[in-house]
C-alpha cells in the first residue's frame, strides 16, 4: 500500500517528480525556461514545496503571493485553459502514483481548486 504525504521530504519529491512531466512536455516546458536556463529549478522547486507544505501541514513557509506570480507569468506567456487541464492531470497522476491517504487527498484537492481560481482570475475557464 501507497504511504500518505506525511513531510516536507514527501512534497519537495512530489514536486520535483511532477517537474519532471512539465519540463518534457513541449506545451508547458516554455513556461519554465527562464528558470531552467537560469539553473533556479532547484530554488523554484523549494519555493513551490513550501507553498504546499503551508497549505497540508500550516506551517509559514511561503512568503509570496502565488496568484501575482501567474498573473505576471500570463502577462508575458499567455496561459489557456489547455495548461490547467495538463498541469492538473500531470500533478494529481504524480501523487496519485507515490502516494494515497487523507494529505493526498487533500493537496489533489486542493490543487484543483487553485487551479479553478487562477483560470477564472485570468479569464481561461
Amino acid at each position: 500500500m501507497k504511504p500518505d504525504i506525511s513531510s516536507f521530504e514527501d512534497i519537495h519529491f512530489i514536486i520535483t517528480k511532477f517537474y519532471d512531466k512539465l519540463l518534457i512536455d513541449k506545451k508547458m516546458a516554455p513556461f519554465f525556461e527562464e528558470i531552467v536556463q537560469h539553473n533556479h529549478l532547484e530554488k523554484h522547486i523549494q519555493v513551490i514545496a513550501n507553498f504546499w507544505n503551508d497549505i497540508l501541514f500550516d506551517t509559514l513557509l511561503y512568503r509570496e503571493n502565488v496568484m501575482q506570480k501567474h498573473l505576471t507569468k500570463s502577462a508575458m506567456m499567455a496561459f489557456q485553459k489547455e495548461h490547467f487541464s495538463i498541469w492538473t492531470s500531470y500533478f494529481l497522476t504524480t501523487i496519485d502514483t507515490y502516494f494515497f491517504g487523507l494529505n493526498a487527498t487533500t493537496m489533489k484537492n486542493r490543487a484543483l481548486s487553485i487551479a479553478t481560481v487562477m483560470q477564472l482570475k485570468m479569464n481561461c475557464y
